[in-house]
């Protein structure tokens, strides 16, 4: 069989999906904005938007970016917030005028904020006033022209907007003082929207135009704008929907969106397939204030979230999880890094819902693999290719290698990116040709079609020729009692190459070095046992919660 996972897939799934059932994203949002008018659609900081109302705000949105700041079809938008009501107001207003959505990290500096304003060449910015000093300190190197500046309350309603406001500004002191003086506010935007609205028309964008710009982390070197078409983010959207056929309902599901809208995972399986569903959409803001977030879990009947490992995991360590009914939970899901089997283990005992987990990349809109949603126990695995999606596994060669072999994987499908935003030696590095990307990751696939990851081929550890994977180690020392979290690196040694170091958060002080080691040469082969312990307060990660081992090999 070519593709054995087939013969894994759930009854309901299709091996292939029509990619052409909607023209572009402004379709899709013009459909479901008109089928789901009255229902909730996003939700934070207690109000909740209907699909009439972000029809309306996106349309005003959208119509002073085209007749108020005179931008054209094509140009680059970047996003710079939290997860906000305003956040899907700017993201499909953008989209609607036929302009390009460049997400951006509000964490991030100076010199990272540079580079990809001018990298992407954006002419406008959308940006919460918590981070416009950083935009400040480099407008005179890039070309933003526009400059629309927003407040966490702008979208809650008065008085509670000002109230919001107030205490963000100058009661906490969140808002660092900054000089924008031709910055427009976002209500401003709005009021002199729907002054333009009558003389606005939505654009009408084909497949293959570019949607987003969805900047890779950085992580091996520059960061890189992956060209997301309207086709490859229709198609993972479609994919996420018949890969839940038979288990989300549209027009009645709630989802949770903890990760931030700017992560190309939740702008998919959150932002897109909520939208798709006509579910509401819950914005957590900051989800690592687990007593607020854990609130609002407990007062929505949730039926989806999404989410990476450490966020599990530090939800299941929390006393208030207690406090939430997880009855109507329908999937969880957990991609971004691997899931650890004692995180599946535990969530399924507590919420009696498997842990499903899925793999992807930025430059796949991001899925490429999801454990069927039938699965009954966690099983290692990141699952099956998703509709209409291939994968192989290749030598360095770029032969293709059989079942049970271990190699790099190459994925082909329809949301494989374009390719790197005007970088074309890059893409030529992933992209060789014939429709398939090179992932960069080690995996191997079994006999019934599931593929297991087995590291980043840039995080392998190599002892005396061994070829040591982090992940292993790192699973390993997250089922001891005492540990709560673990990150594992390579680091030079003159005898062995490399050997393995382990960064651990205790669960109790009382765990000693001798104690990790003699647990792990119970668990795993010599040559994988960490050499050097050390106990950290927290280990480095990223605004979604993945753990940083290039900043490991810093420290």
């Amino acid at each position: 069989m070519d593709k054995p996972w087939l013969q894994s897939y759930p009854p309901n799934v299709p091996a292939e999906i029509d990619t052409h059932q909607y023209r572009s994203l402004v379709d899709l949002f013009q459909h479901s904005v008109a089928e789901y008018r009255d229902l909730p659609a996003f939700s934070n900081l207690g109000k909740v938007l209907s699909y009439a109302q972000v029809d309306e705000l996106t349309r005003q949105f959208a119509a002073y970016l085209i007749h108020g700041a005179g931008l054209q079809a094509g140009d680059r938008v970047a996003i710079m917030m939290p997860n906000l009501l305003q956040y899907p107001v700017a993201l499909f207003g953008i989209l609607r005028a036929g302009l390009v959505v460049v997400n951006t990290n509000p964490l991030y500096t100076d010199r990272e904020l540079e580079h990809q304003l001018k990298d992407s060449g954006a002419k406008a910015i959308v940006i919460l006033a918590n981070f416009a000093h950083t935009l400040e300190a480099v407008m005179d190197e890039v070309g933003v022209k526009t400059i629309i500046t927003t407040e966490i309350g702008d979208l809650l309603g008065f008085p509670k907007s000002l109230l919001v406001n107030t205490v963000v500004r100058h009661v906490k002191k969140m808002v660092p003082a900054y000089s924008l003086p031709e910055a427009i506010a976002f209500n401003q935007v709005l009021r002199l929207g729907k002054q333009y609205a009558p003389a606005y028309q939505d654009a009408d964008p084909s497949h293959e135009d570019i949607a987003f710009l969805q900047y890779t982390g950085g992580t091996t070197g520059v960061a890189k704008g992956a060209a997301l078409s309207h086709r490859n983010l229709l198609a993972n959207m479609l994919q996420a929907d018949a890969w839940t056929k038979g288990y989300l309902e549209h027009g009645k599901e709630i989802f949770i969106t903890a990760l931030p809208l700017y992560h190309v995972f939740a702008l998919t399986a959150n932002a897109l397939f909520s939208l798709e569903m006509g579910a509401k959409n819950v914005l957590i803001t900051n989800p690592r204030d687990l007593p607020a977030f854990i609130k609002d879990l407990a007062k929505e009947p949730f039926t989806f979230i999404t989410g990476v490992n450490t966020l599990y995991n530090a939800l299941l360590n929390h006393p208030d999880i207690s406090k939430v009914d997880f009855s109507r939970l329908k999937i969880a899901l957990g991609g971004g890094m691997a899931v650890q089997k004692p995180v599946a283990e535990r969530w399924k005992a507590l919420t009696g819902s498997v842990l499903l987990e899925a793999y992807g990349l930025t430059e796949t809109s991001p899925a490429v693999c999801i454990n069927p949603v039938t699965l009954q126990d966690y099983n290692g695995m990141i699952g099956l290719p998703i509709s209409s999606t291939e994968v192989s596994i290749r030598d360095v060669d770029g032969n293709a290698l059989g079942v049970g072999e271990r190699g790099e994987l190459w994925v082909r499908g329809p949301q494989v990116m374009q390719g790197y935003w005007q970088r074309p030696d890059e893409t030529a590095k992933v992209m060789p040709g014939d429709g398939w990307l090179r992932t960069g990751d080690v995996a191997v696939i079994n006999e019934q079609g599931f593929v297991k990851l087995v590291d980043r081929i840039k995080d392998m550890v190599l002892v005396s020729g061994f070829n040591v994977y982090p992940n292993e180690v790192e699973d390993v020392l997250a089922a001891h009692p005492k540990i709560l979290e673990a990150g594992v690196i390579g680091v030079p040694d003159e005898h062995s190459g490399e050997i393995v170091k382990a960064f651990i958060v205790r669960k109790e002080n009382n765990l000693s070095v001798d104690e990790v080691r003699a647990y792990c040469r119970e668990e795993l082969s010599a040559y994988k046992c960490p050499k050097q312990v050390v106990f950290v307060e927290s280990l480095p990660k990223s605004n979604v919660g993945k753990i940083l081992r290039k900043e490991l090999r810093a420290m």
